[in-house]
């Protein structure tokens, strides 16, 4: 089975507007300052060649920091991604393996047992060679397959590579198609074979409480990872019917772990339903990364919807508006960031904003977020066309049917906006489909070309079907109009969203140094006012614009807020150091109704996002 939608390379869709800047302040940041101030990714790591970390965190971090490097065109960081892939490439030994293998580096791991450091390292390296077109990816990892080949059988997929064996399948099949080699299917299906079988776990959710004992099918950054496990499993079987199992699998995840950001618990392991509860950064970038593939493979717009609602608000929430810091566990009700023990399975640093907090998995894990939803912002159609996954502000210089070449701009401040904006330059007049992903909270899309209307009366899967010979300078406007919506939590909670924002109300900060470095320290945040308010179920809401500013992910300048109103609710207080569960019933008793605005999830880093409805 091949993919229904094809990813361009590397570099084909390049970020502006807002998203630009995230990517930019993204450099200015953590990823690219990150190994001149953490020395688990600085000049001694192994796979540099020294005697420092040879496990997961290199790997992770170049994961993030070459494609960034690359959307940007950075010579400065395009000179950083070199070093480690160049390091890597020759390191390779006569037996096709390669990096710090088959010894113990100052981490105290040993590396000769453990297959899944490796699975990164195969990802960056095919995204180097899509960007630069280096010839000498292909044939490295021929001679790493056939290292596969051989030593796979014995030593089969342990620990953490065989909950993620799927990711080691996208590497290989990424080799059968630049070099088509029987051998390659049949070592993808002999990973599967030693991959956990996600497609059982998520058809029969067997995990629907708060997980308290270790299980590498509960622990929270495996199940997003797992989700996109099927998918992949599909591409080697054929087998359409692994979409159900995803499907099944999110809903019962949205069931018994959903929280109001729209992803589910996981601190560490899955957590239930308590606002309270955190969600590791790993997980969400993870989670990000499954949504692309379910998209790319199933070609079905249900998980464009996914994608948008993870990225645009649990992705910049629980990283510092200036990208100096962040979280491993955010929480959708945040009233603190403190040193404290919480009933999580983490520790009692995990939601402090930090270089490295709890532990340093997040710190060299989150840099692939942005740059991976770049790169997956447009597909190819595999008939020439092209496929709208999101509407965040880039640019696209493809080719398209009958070699027409093909450069795209989408332009309109989405999600921020209802109204997008496509222009198109082409070399010559050329017949091809876009398609474009209604989204499926959108009641009533419209469409103009040059300014005349267009019915949408073409769907399929969740996306509008245009095929009609384009001409250079032709403009689409898309307006996707966004209602308020209210989402039930456990009575008497909702929480609120308008189009793919998630909406909170944020709590003063005072952010307080508990380690300060020259770049990247570590803060408390405690809340400067009140917090415990609920919503008057009368009040409505209305829609506040503003300018979109450099960072729109900052409480102080949010682009849109919601203004309604709501009362203070004597009754709720803390419970093992973070906000309890909304009460039942909620004493208002002569509290007057006081305005509240609400801003987008990821602008606030405290919050209330699950907020009580009050009669």
């Amino acid at each position: 089975m091949d993919r229904s939608f094809a990813p361009l390379p590397l570099g084909a869709i390049k970020p502006s507007g807002w998203l630009l800047d995230q990517l930019r302040l993204q450099a200015d940041g953590l990823t690219g300052h990150l190994d001149e101030h953490w020395a688990d990714v600085g000049p001694d790591n192994a796979w540099l060649g020294g005697d420092g970390d040879g496990w997961e965190r290199g790997p992770y971090y170049l994961d993030g920091l070459l494609p960034l490097a690359y959307l940007l065109d950075d010579e400065r960081l395009i000179g950083k991604a070199n070093r480690w892939v160049e390091a890597t490439l020759a390191s390779q030994r006569p037996d096709g393996s390669f990096g710090p293998y088959g010894r113990e580096t100052s981490s105290g791991r040993d590396q000769s047992h453990d297959w899944w450091q490796f699975m990164i390292m195969l990802k960056v390296l095919t995204q180097h060679a899509e960007a630069t077109g280096d010839p000498r990816v292909v044939p490295f990892l021929q001679r790493y397959s056939e290292h596969l080949e051989r030593e796979l059988p014995g030593r089969p997929l342990q620990s953490w590579a065989r909950a993620r064996g799927a990711d080691l399948v996208l590497s290989i099949l990424w080799l059968h198609r630049q070099a088509p080699d029987e051998r390659w299917p049949r070592l993808a299906e002999l990973i599967m074979e030693q991959t956990l079988d996600w497609t059982a776990t998520l058809s029969d959710f067997p995990f629907r409480r708060k997980v308290t004992v270790w299980d590498p099918r509960s622990h929270g950054v495996n199940v997003a990872m797992g989700l996109r496990a099927p998918a992949i499993r599909s591409l080697i079987t054929g087998d359409g019917s692994e979409l159900a199992a995803v499907r099944a699998g999110l809903a019962a995840l949205s069931t018994y772990h959903g929280q109001a950001h729209g992803l589910f618990s996981g601190d560490e392991w899955l957590s239930g339903t308590h606002p309270s509860q955190g969600l590791e950064l790993c997980a969400v970038v993870e989670y990000l990364f499954s949504m692309e593939q379910l998209l790319s493979i199933f070609g079905e717009g249900e998980f464009g919807d996914l994608l948008e609602l993870a990225a645009f608000n649990a992705l910049p929430a629980t990283i510092s508006a200036d990208w100096t810091s962040h979280q491993y566990d955010q929480q959708a009700n945040q009233i603190s960031c403190t040193v404290a023990d919480r009933p999580w399975s983490n520790g009692p640093d995990a939601n402090l904003f930090g270089l490295e907090p709890h532990f340093g998995c997040c710190t060299a894990n989150l840099h692939q977020g942005w740059p991976k939803l770049v790169s997956h912002l447009w597909l190819g159609d595999q008939t020439g066309g092209l496929v709208a996954v999101g509407y965040a502000p880039c640019r696209v210089e493809t080719v398209v049917a009958d070699d027409a070449r093909l450069g795209l701009e989408v332009t309109g401040e989405y999600p921020f906006r209802e109204t997008v904006g496509i222009a198109l330059r082409l070399d010559r007049p050329t017949r091809f489909a876009l398609r474009l992903r209604i989204p499926g909270w959108c009641a009533a899309p419209a469409l103009s070309i040059n300014g005349e209307p267009v019915a949408l009366d073409r769907r399929e899967h969740g996306f509008a079907v245009l095929e009609r010979e384009w001409q250079d300078g032709d403009r689409l406007e898309l307006t996707l109009p966004m209602e308020v919506r209210l989402v039930r939590h456990q009575e008497p909670s909702v929480s609120v969203r308008r189009g793919p924002l998630v909406y909170a109300l944020p709590i003063a900060e005072d952010w307080r140094p508990l380690r300060t470095r020259k770049l990247f320290s570590d803060w408390e945040i405690l809340p400067a006012a009140q917090w415990q308010y609920g919503i008057d179920a009368d009040a409505g809401f209305q829609v506040e614009l503003a300018d979109v500013p450099r960072q729109p992910f900052q409480a102080a300048d949010a682009p849109v807020r919601l203004r309604t109103r709501g009362r203070l609710i004597r009754n709720w207080g803390m419970k093992h150091n973070s906000a309890a569960a909304p009460p039942l019933v909620c004493d208002t008793d002569d509290q007057e109704s006081v305005p509240l605005h609400l801003v987008p999830y990821g602008s606030a880093r405290l919050r209330l996002t699950e907020l009580p409805l009050l009669p």
